[in-house]
């Protein structure tokens, strides 16, 4: 896969190097509630996970992707998960790792660029995310991307003793 270059950031795949950039993003548990993780993961499975991350999306059924700014300084990830090749459709998350590197625009352009990827090459028709009724920012973000809330999923996850609900958001992209 070539590099996906925006005005501010690319996006590229991942790479041997990056187990202690996945290792930190996995295991920190500030973000588990957006991944669904409820475990650590140790860096033998993050070093299996990225000999695997070879395999095509229409093998694994995901792609995972490190936004990077143009000093090749990782700054988060961006995923399609459950791939559908026959429906044409995937699900997207983006990650900014630093906080102090949140609120720059650069999950917007990576989101962006990812879009573009999915319509010309993947031939996808539609992405969806699912996002904690909580999270505004993530809500701000993917609506400004275009994507439209279209369903409320009620008490979807159970989070520190306590349900919360979770949007399904889509955009069609042709």
């Amino acid at each position: 896969m070539q590099t996906l270059k925006g005005e501010h950031i690319y996006l590229r795949a991942l790479e041997p190097t990056d187990l202690d950039f996945i290792y930190e993003i996995e295991n920190n548990q500030d973000i588990w509630e957006i991944s669904n993780t409820i475990t650590p993961y140790s860096k033998f499975l993050i070093k299996h996970y990225l000999k695997q991350s070879h395999k095509d999306i229409f093998e694994a059924k995901q792609l995972r992707l490190v936004i990077c700014d143009h000093h090749n300084l990782a700054l988060g990830t961006i995923d399609l998960f459950d791939f559908d090749f026959k429906n044409r459709r995937a699900g997207i998350g983006v990650l900014i790792k630093d906080s102090v590197n949140r609120r720059k625009g650069y999950g917007k352009e990576a989101i962006h660029l990812l879009m573009n990827y999915c319509a010309s090459q993947l031939d996808l028709h539609q992405l969806y995310c699912n996002i904690s009724e909580d999270n505004i920012m993530s809500l701000k973000l993917f609506k400004t991307c275009g994507f439209e809330i279209i369903g409320l999923k009620k008490d979807w996850n159970f989070v520190n003793g306590a349900y919360k609900n979770e949007y399904l958001l889509q955009t069609l992209l042709k």
